[in-house]
């Protein structure tokens, strides 16, 4: 009986994350699928794929590139809009964007005691603009979330981390169950 539950959580531990991110896929593209009743199952991931692409592609060309930039002008001008668009801008930027600001990953010291240290990325170097010296901004993401928390803590505290910034991510988010190897140097 023991081998018996054994293999049913192996089952469960190989199933869950897997069947948890097909579902969450599968709801999302279902989504799509039923707002534009799309008659054939899988067109909808096609359209999405192809379509974010292709606006890619105009945004990026150098004609439709000022219209963008145009749309982004009005967006950051309007009151309520401005903090709605640019916070989210920002986020998307700072994990698929030029200035990717989830790439330095740091061990932070808790209240000046060696045992209490959370990981976190380094988002700002200086924080002089708010009069704060000798400070640095860390986000801390949270385990099985998608939130966080900036703190500011003194330069001192903070230890840059030589690993690895998207499996550093991955193992905060987790919890500290996903490994974590050494960053590779080129």
């Amino acid at each position: 009986m023991k081998k018996i539950t054994g293999y049913f959580i192996q089952g469960l531990l190989f199933l869950a994350p897997v069947t948890i991110t097909l579902y969450v896929f599968y709801f999302f593209f279902n989504k799509i699928e039923s707002v534009a009743k799309f008659k054939v199952p899988g067109l909808g991931l096609l359209v999405a794929l192809v379509g974010i692409t292709f606006i890619g592609f105009i945004a990026s060309n150098f004609i439709t590139y000022r219209l963008a930039n145009f749309i982004d002008g009005i967006f950051i001008r309007l009151p309520v809009v401005k903090m709605v668009y640019s916070s989210i801008k920002d986020l998307v930027n700072a994990f698929v964007g030029d200035k990717k600001s989830f790439n330095r990953p740091v061990l932070v010291t808790i209240s000046g005691q060696e045992n209490v240290r959370v990981i976190g990325f380094m988002t700002s170097e200086n924080l002089e603009s708010m009069a704060i010296a000798d400070s640095v901004a860390v986000y801390l993401p949270q385990s099985f979330n998608f939130a966080g928390n900036l703190l500011i803590v003194s330069a001192s505290q903070v230890t840059p981390l030589a690993a690895d910034p998207g499996q550093v991510m991955k193992f905060v988010v987790s919890g500290g169950v996903s490994p974590i190897g050494k960053k590779t140097r080129k």
